[in-house]
């Protein structure tokens, strides 16, 4: 048991950042390069819910910034330490791992804030440990929150250069489920599965006819590979509310100030009930929200709290909602189950640090069985 919470406790992604050139420079171009684009930062810089929530959340709580230092982790473009300058900083490191550091420091000084903002290229975890700050601001969350783990960077941050008293923000976050009708976005991708597999019949035929070489006994593994592909990975949608099929469950919150690495890398067996019968059900939704409320874990409310909702009737954010299908299921006695009953989990995938695997139990069958499905966050 000390063996496994030792391993739960490891933060893979500062070993990661600090540890050989070779694993960093597949980390960045597997998940950074993407930020090192303006196209990208464009992308989150005109998603008015994320903007109007940190605005409101910086600026509408000088009190939290007037003469502190502040840290931003993963500070893309600079915005929030533009924001923290206006709200009162004395000092703000703006920390960016890829290139667009360089434009950060443009921006800084555009606006006139070379002065107060000073913009490091570096991971959060190449920082000075000497370093210490009043409030740490960060934009760290990724498709269904938890997605890239850059959850770890922040608590790294928090845990080394956070002085006591300090604030995070934001520093409450809650992750969402729900079952919902998506049958002509799930039959679409049944559809172009269909084709691959259709496709791969001419593939076949030609090997036979052209070179002799009989594939048919690849067809089984190409199936699952396109199924998982089509089907088993979580797909971003836009989800109109009325898809929802019921109030959504809450399958998990974070306290930023108290969380840990183990907390942050897994939610395990979270019940859920909804009462609609599984036969109705095309498909699981996630989401979430960060709330910006509390100055420090011992404080009061802020002055003006915000919250950052991604649900389906909060309107577009970029991170839309995560669609996880379900596959019509070849076994007439696992079609129905009222109310839709079992357990959610999401884990970190052991080879990727920065993805995520989803599973749910389902239990609510008349005859005690239970149903196990099973995604990608990737």
């Amino acid at each position: 048991e000390g063996v496994r919470r030792a391993m739960e406790e490891r933060n893979e992604v500062a070993e990661l950042m600090r540890g050989p050139e070779a694993g960093k420079a597949a980390d960045y171009a597997n998940y950074f390069s993407s930020y090192a684009y303006l196209y990208h930062q464009k992308q989150m810089l005109t998603d008015a819910s994320r903007m109007a929530a940190y605005r409101k959340a910086i600026l509408g709580n000088p009190s939290a910034f007037v003469g502190k230092t502040v840290l931003d982790v993963g500070a893309g473009s600079g915005v929030l330490s533009i924001w923290a300058a206006r709200a009162g900083a004395a000092k703000v490191y703006a920390v960016e791992y890829t290139s667009m550091a360089e434009h950060a420091k443009r921006l800084v000084e555009a606006n006139g804030l070379s002065g107060v903002v000073e913009v490091r290229r570096c991971a959060v975890e190449e920082l000075e440990e000497s370093l210490r700050v009043d409030v740490i601001v960060s934009e760290w969350m990724g498709y269904f929150l938890l997605r890239e783990s850059m959850l770890d960077s922040v608590l790294y941050a928090r845990d080394t250069f956070l002085k006591p008293g300090g604030a995070l923000f934001p520093n409450r976050a809650s992750l969402y489920w729900a079952p919902v009708a998506a049958a002509e976005e799930r039959d679409s991708r049944l559809r172009e599965r269909a084709d691959t597999m259709a496709d791969f019949q001419v593939f076949s035929d030609e090997m036979r006819g052209a070179h002799g070489i009989d594939v048919e006994c690849l067809r089984p593994a190409y199936h699952e590979e396109q199924t998982t592909y089509y089907l088993k990975q979580a797909q971003w949608l836009e989800l109109d509310p009325d898809q929802l099929l019921a109030e959504p469950a809450l399958v998990a919150t974070f306290d930023l100030y108290t969380l840990t690495l183990a907390d942050a890398k897994a939610v395990r067996r979270a019940p859920f009930s909804f009462d609609v019968d599984l036969a109705h059900v095309d498909a699981f939704a996630g989401w979430f929200d960060v709330a910006f409320d509390q100055a420090d874990r011992d404080a009061g409310p802020l002055d003006a709290p915000q919250v950052l909702s991604t649900a389906p009737e909060a309107g577009y954010t970029h991170w839309g909602q995560q669609v996880f299908f379900i596959l019509p299921d070849d076994d007439p006695t696992f079609a129905h189950a009222s109310p839709t009953r079992g357990s959610f989990s999401i884990s970190r995938q052991h080879a990727a640090v920065r993805l995520y695997d989803v599973e749910v139990h389902l239990d609510g069958f008349p005859d005690g069985r239970v149903k196990h499905l099973a995604w990608e966050l990737s």
